[in-house]
């Protein structure tokens, strides 16, 4: 028999979400457990995970926070400019595009606050690790491991595969789309399928991004080229985030290199000269869904087990961290004052304040792949005046700006 251990909050799921969530809370003086399927240092291998996150101001901030993020590997890449263009494969860009460029950003300490950040997933996912390893004693890591959980009016007894148990307060779902605990607890979820798939890779390209993203929208989805930083092989990088019916996509996955380089300029222009892939690329399936409560007895949702976006803005993970920032705001005031960290109260202020947001977000990603990925003559019209208008009222570009960057 294992004697019953007993934390503050149990978190599972160790993604970057629930990883970032547990490193705030710990360093808050919280007795945290950290449960994950996968083994952590395995996390860390390069060809785990192709995908290069665009991280807003706003999250920035919070990992730096949180201790995570001044252990990345790589040099970051700051974004100070996005085009936004309209147009067709192998076609010009229509002339009504729009330009947020730096004069759009906040100021602050006398100098232009970057609208955003890249960083590559596997660089986060070995600050995080390193991060974690930063509060012993505050935090137990128990990877690979799974739990069962049982929720009780007062606490929640959690049990491992190990046969280890211990007991908290509050249980937090971080475990992504397929969230077991969502399900134990009949939280239902709607889903909204868009039959595409996402195509990422790295590109290299003959010319300087100069720290500018590209966001091009096309009828059958939109194709993001987002800067990163370059190396010693190849100075100029991007990442591509390209979206297409799952048919096609599937077409284009299983070009050979010369037949996904020509695809990929067909849709990048001459936004940064010519560009040729390197290294693997990706496919996946696109969907967004959201959960009918992000709370239940003693048990809260956090990044994808509440939610899924489109890609369309990048905004998925961001979304994930303001879940992160709202929850570790209400549960350090608990914890001040010496209140239930899973009482109904709290869980009901943390649904209340992350939930008509994270909503709306989910919303406005959904319009926006359903107004630009259609080749209808009249939206097409419509959306160029409207990028038009943007383009000419700077007041309401920095307004726009200020709250993409999660500030």
């Amino acid at each position: 028999m294992h004697p019953m251990r007993q934390v503050d909050i149990c978190i599972n799921g160790a993604g970057p979400v629930g990883a970032t969530l547990a490193c705030r809370l710990a360093a808050s003086g919280l007795r945290i457990l950290l449960i994950d399927r996968a083994p952590l240092p395995g996390m860390e291998h390069p060809s785990l995970d192709g995908r290069a996150y665009a991280i807003t101001e706003g999250s920035r901030r919070m990992l730096d926070a949180a201790g995570i993020w001044q252990h990345l590997p790589s040099p970051s890449q700051p974004i100070r400019s996005i085009t936004v263009s309209d147009g067709r494969p192998g076609q010009a860009a229509s002339r009504h595009g729009l330009c947020f460029s730096p004069d759009d950003a906040p100021v602050e300490n006398g100098a232009k606050t970057p609208f955003g950040w890249m960083i590559e997933a596997r660089d986060l996912r070995a600050a995080l690790n390193h991060a974690l390893t930063a509060h012993e004693g505050a935090l137990e890591i128990a990877a690979p491991e799974t739990g069962s959980f049982v929720f009780e009016d007062n606490h929640v007894a959690i049990t491992l595969g190990s046969g280890a148990s211990y007991r908290a307060a509050l249980v937090i779902a971080a475990e992504g789309r397929q969230s077991p605990l969502r399900q134990q607890a009949g939280i239902m979820v709607t889903r909204l399928p868009y039959n595409q798939c996402g195509l990422i890779s790295i590109i290299h390209h003959e010319r300087p991004h100069e720290d500018r993203a590209l966001e091009h929208f096309l009828p059958q989805g939109p194709f993001a080229r987002l800067p990163l930083p370059g190396n010693a092989e190849h100075p100029y990088r991007s990442a591509i985030v390209w979206a297409e019916s799952t048919r096609r996509a599937e077409r284009f996955y299983a070009l050979d290199k010369t037949g996904f380089a020509r695809a990929i300029m067909q849709r990048l222009g001459d936004d940064v000269g010519n560009a040729v892939p390197v290294g693997r690329r990706w496919i996946y399936p696109l969907s967004a869904q959201y959960a009918q409560r992000y709370i239940g007895p003693r048990l809260a949702l956090a990044g994808d087990s509440a939610h899924g976006l489109h890609p369309i803005a990048g905004q998925g993970l961001n979304v994930g961290f303001k879940d992160v920032i709202a929850l570790t705001a209400l549960l350090e005031e608990r914890f001040a004052t010496g209140g239930d960290l899973g009482g109904a109260d709290l869980l009901t202020r943390y649904q209340r304040r992350v939930r008509p947001g994270n909503m709306a977000m989910m919303a406005a990603c959904d319009g926006l792949e359903r107004l630009f990925g259609n080749d209808n003559p009249v939206l097409r019209f419509g959306r160029d005046l409207g990028l038009e208008a943007m383009s000419r009222l700077p007041g309401l570009r920095r307004a726009f700006v200020k709250k993409a960057m999660g500030l």
